[in-house]
């Protein structure tokens, strides 16, 4: 039987890392739009090279935080949390169709992402500003509620961080919680494969983009095809 196709994501635009280098390995674009880093310049730059390449734009929305990187949660009220994930998406969305390609899904970043794992009024903010795109990311009250709206869902592993007993993502000042050994990383997202749609390599660690390449590598020795999962 042949195996499964598997999507590679990683967030770009965030002016931390190789972006061109990223996008010659990974296959879909999570594009900061803003609101914890990210520029007009930053987001053509890479919807015009994933156009080019063949590469899913994904629109990474986030709290207003450039200052904590989006990585401190915030108490931001329903109504205003959708106004600004609509801003995102549709800031994004403007870009990517002038450079020839559009947004395909959704993705939540830093605090928020772990913040709409359980809270119903942010998660049903992000959805309500994010249209009818496809969502990705982990189990939780995000995924619930757009499953319950008729939304495509897909699940990510993160082959470069460590999982608690309950599944979720260990917090990262926790011991474990980065892994930073290429050949490691390579080999859990082997085994990742099998179970998620997608897995994330986040571009703003230490040897991103070896990693990421070591990863494809890994991938494409199985036989397994690796393709946008929208």
């Amino acid at each position: 039987m042949a195996a499964r196709p598997i999507d590679l994501n990683a967030d770009l635009g965030e002016e931390v890392t190789d972006d061109a280098a990223l996008l010659a390995v990974v296959t879909s674009a999570n594009v900061a739009c803003g609101y914890h880093a990210g520029t007009p310049a930053t987001m053509r730059a890479v919807c015009a090279d994933a156009s080019t390449r063949g590469v899913a734009v994904g629109a990474q929305v986030s709290y207003a935080d450039r200052e904590n990187f989006g990585r401190v949660a915030r108490d931001v009220p329903g109504a205003v949390l959708r106004e600004q994930v609509a801003d995102q998406v549709g800031t994004l969305s403007a870009i990517a169709a002038a450079c020839g390609t559009s947004v395909r899904y959704v993705k939540a970043h830093g605090a928020l992402y772990h913040r709409v794992l359980d809270d119903e009024e942010q998660a049903a903010a992000v959805l309500a500003g994010s249209g009818s795109l496809p969502v990705l990311g982990m189990p939780g009250r995000l995924w619930t509620l757009a499953e319950a709206a008729g939304r495509a869902v897909f699940l990510e592993g993160f082959p470069d961080r460590g999982y608690a007993a309950d599944g979720r993502l260990l917090p990262r000042d926790r011991p474990g919680a980065l892994v930073t050994d290429g050949a490691e990383i390579a080999a859990r997202a082997v085994d990742l494969a099998d179970r998620v749609q997608s897995l994330c390599l986040h571009g703003d660690s230490p040897g991103a983009v070896d990693h990421a390449r070591a990863v494809r590598r890994a991938l494409e020795a199985t036989g397994r095809p690796l393709r946008p999962f929208t």
